[in-house]
């Protein structure tokens, strides 16, 4: 009987070592948590105003536009329900008696971006081109 001896011997002599590799892997491991510890962050400082509760009061002379939209996309100015055609008139009188004041929509959750763009575009025919968007107070 023949013996195959080269068989055996090969298996053997193919396998890898590893245990270099990973020496090498835990080595670099180490390294970058080392360094990664002396790494400073820079950051810089804000300084953040104190929120106020009570914001003052606008003074009469720079007083709002208040234009106010309900759920149901009504607009309402000075109390009364008011006509997405006649806001443009109703913005440039109320500019003309005070020409720094702004437009101010306050707009529901519920109503759509529409009106405030009808709004909007009002406001800019008037020569009003400070318009703000606020939520309703809760």
């Amino acid at each position: 009987m023949r013996r195959r001896k080269g068989r055996g011997a090969e298996e053997d002599s193919s396998d890898i070592d590893l245990t270099p590799m990973l020496d090498v892997v835990f080595i670099m491991l180490i390294f970058f948590i080392v360094t990664a510890s002396f790494v400073k962050e820079s950051s810089i400082d804000v300084n953040i105003p104190e929120s106020q509760e009570n914001p003052p009061p606008p003074s009469e002379d720079n007083a709002a536009i208040l234009v106010t939209v309900t759920a149901n996309d009504e607009i309402w100015m000075e109390e009364r329900r008011v006509d997405v055609r006649a806001v443009r008139a109703n913005i440039e009188r109320l500019h003309a008696e005070n020409p720094k004041a702004p437009v101010v929509v306050k707009a529901d959750a519920n109503s759509t971006s529409k009106v405030f763009v009808a709004i909007a575009d009002a406001a800019r025919e008037a020569n009003v081109y400070n318009v703000s968007l606020v939520p309703p107070e809760s």
